[in-house]
């Protein structure tokens, strides 16, 4: 994702003259495959992609994050690999942990090869005859092998920046014409160039000579719609083109906001769903470099959703409200029918930081698959965790604070039952026994500074589960956090703990980084609390 250059649509007519040539017809395939510019699964069902993008490359040890993105109501998750040009090789044994977590999570699994990205503009991306080698190499051929039910090939994110993007009609053809002769019968996803976004048409206007390309007829192709697709006219108007045509096309990426322009999300949402065309949102966490705003949810934690994340999951024509689970996992499309609402859900084991929730099953004319909680305040629900049994343990939660929480039921084909009644729970004052905490100044500089906190567990029993929280005495100001989620109002800030740093063994520490702003004066922070109790100088 880049800065990419904006252009003006032309009208819908122009697009559909342009694309409607002859186009073969898709020969039999394994598993997934194409039809008439439609995504099927092996059993002749139609398959619609509802997903989300995660960076596992980058976070390797982020795996729960396959089952929390299922938890949201995805069907779908593209997966961020490497081929080792720009970041380290994902080996086939990652690989086909990968898939095994994408089918533990009932998930179809895209896997792309992320080093592409900007080829002939960013400087040491690869070609995508580079990212074929990866994909045709010993180790990940054995890893995809046998996986054409649950798993998409999208050879490379982005093959081409603004420069050298005509030659991606040929780089793109002769990549699937490799990945055939190699014995790939899997579905291949293509990205656009121009960083994604086809502002040159060369997608558009090249996709029935590339799909001809493929001997099988299995090719979609993934359009990234950030600033370029600003108006619902530029929206509808592309993707009705490949409609039209009666060639495959996903909204690959998008957002709600980007460096290049304010996409039209409520379009993307809207037309995806009119059209029955798939879409990824970008991406469940971890992005940096000026666009953290597009994460879904902060440092991977599924309780806390971002406006982003709230508006992708919750809002409407959203993933909540229109995915349906791939049939080889069980979901069945015929099947309309919403569970019962699930019984009123009781509170037991509260602590400072988490609840324990049970409640009575409900009933489905086939089966409930799984239970979504959510907390509720007003009108506004978050997703506060899921299970598959009539019981969850919801931590993370804040001292001394009121929760109000209500149970929704899914069955196999992803309907939802009305909400179950609610339940309010006030968590305990504290807990996190006694404390200790270091705070310094790392680096300072003209109008900004980077802050370390250590806190030692001084206490004889673990912390499980923290917040602290400080004031500042001069006006400083956080934007970005690391190993915590922080939140702050005015003066005073609060920092919570990331998913793999909840516990602190006794006179164990963990660390907290930031960087922050200031003006004129820099004072360290005079008091800290930790889950309420007050807290030693370290």
């Amino acid at each position: 994702m880049r800065k990419r250059l904006a252009v003006a649509m032309t009208t819908l007519a122009a697009l559909v003259l342009t694309l409607l040539v002859v186009v073969p017809a898709a020969s039999a395939a394994t598993g997934l495959r194409v039809r008439d510019g439609r995504l099927y699964e092996g059993n002749g069902t139609e398959f619609v992609m509802r997903g989300v993008n995660h960076a596992h490359t980058w976070y390797a040890g982020e795996t729960s994050s396959f089952a929390n993105i299922k938890a949201t109501g995805a069907n779908t998750v593209r997966v961020v690999l490497s081929d080792g040009t720009r970041w380290t090789r994902n080996s086939g044994a990652d690989v086909a942990n990968v898939i095994s977590l994408c089918k533990t999570n009932k998930l179809i699994c895209v896997l792309e090869v992320h080093d592409t990205t900007g080829y002939g503009e960013q400087s040491g991306a690869a070609t995508l005859a580079k990212a074929a080698d990866y994909w045709l190499s010993a180790d990940i051929k054995a890893a995809l092998a046998g996986q054409e039910n649950y798993v998409v090939l999208n050879i490379g994110n982005e093959p081409f920046g603004n420069t050298g993007y005509a030659d991606w009609t040929p780089h793109t053809s002769q990549a699937i014409q490799r990945l055939r002769a190699g014995g790939y019968e899997h579905v291949i996803m293509v990205d656009a160039p121009n960083w994604g976004q086809d502002w040159s048409f060369t997608m558009r206007d090249n996709a029935a000579r590339v799909y001809a390309a493929d001997p099988t007829g299995n090719t979609v192709f993934s359009i990234h719609m950030y600033g370029v697709f600003d108006t619902a006219a530029e929206v509808s108007a592309y993707l009705n083109a490949f409609v039209s045509a009666r060639l495959p096309i996903v909204v690959g990426e998008f957002g709600h906001d980007h460096s290049d322009g304010n996409p039209d999300e409520d379009a993307i949402f809207a037309t995806t769903q009119q059209l029955r065309l798939g879409y990824l949102t970008w991406s469940w966490s971890g992005n940096g470099g000026g666009v953290e705003y597009l994460d879904m949810v902060t440092a991977f934690n599924p309780a806390q959703l971002t406006p982003w994340g709230q508006r992708a999951v919750n809002g409407a024509n959203g993933i909540r409200a229109t995915s349906r689970e791939a049939t080889i996992y069980g979901g069945d499309p015929g099947d309309t029918t919403p569970p019962t609402a699930p019984g009123t859900p009781a509170a037991s084991d509260v602590t400072s930081t988490s609840v324990r929730l049970t409640w009575a099953a409900s009933t489905d004319n086939v089966r409930v698959t799984a239970y979504d909680v959510v907390r509720v305040s007003g009108a506004t629900e978050t997703p506060a965790g899921s299970s598959t049994t009539t019981s969850a343990t919801l931590s993370g939660l804040t001292p001394s604070t009121a929760y109000t929480f209500a149970v929704y039921a899914k069955d196999a084909a992803g309907n939802r039952s009305a909400r179950s009644a609610t339940v309010s729970v006030t968590t305990s004052g504290g807990g996190g026994g006694t404390c200790a905490v270091t705070y310094r100044v790392a680096g300072q500089w003209q109008g900004g500074f980077q802050g370390d906190v250590t806190i030692r567990n001084t206490g004889t029993t673990p912390v499980s589960g923290w917040t602290l929280r400080w004031s500042f005495a001069n006006g400083q100001t956080i934007s970005h956090m690391w190993n915590a989620a922080h939140t702050q109002s005015g003066a005073q800030v609060s920092a919570t703990n990331a998913g793999w740093n909840a516990m602190i063994a006794p006179n164990g520490t963990t660390s907290v980084g930031f960087i922050g702003t200031w003006n004129g004066t820099n004072a360290v922070p005079a008091a800290f609390t930790l889950n309420g109790s007050a807290c030693t100088a370290g």
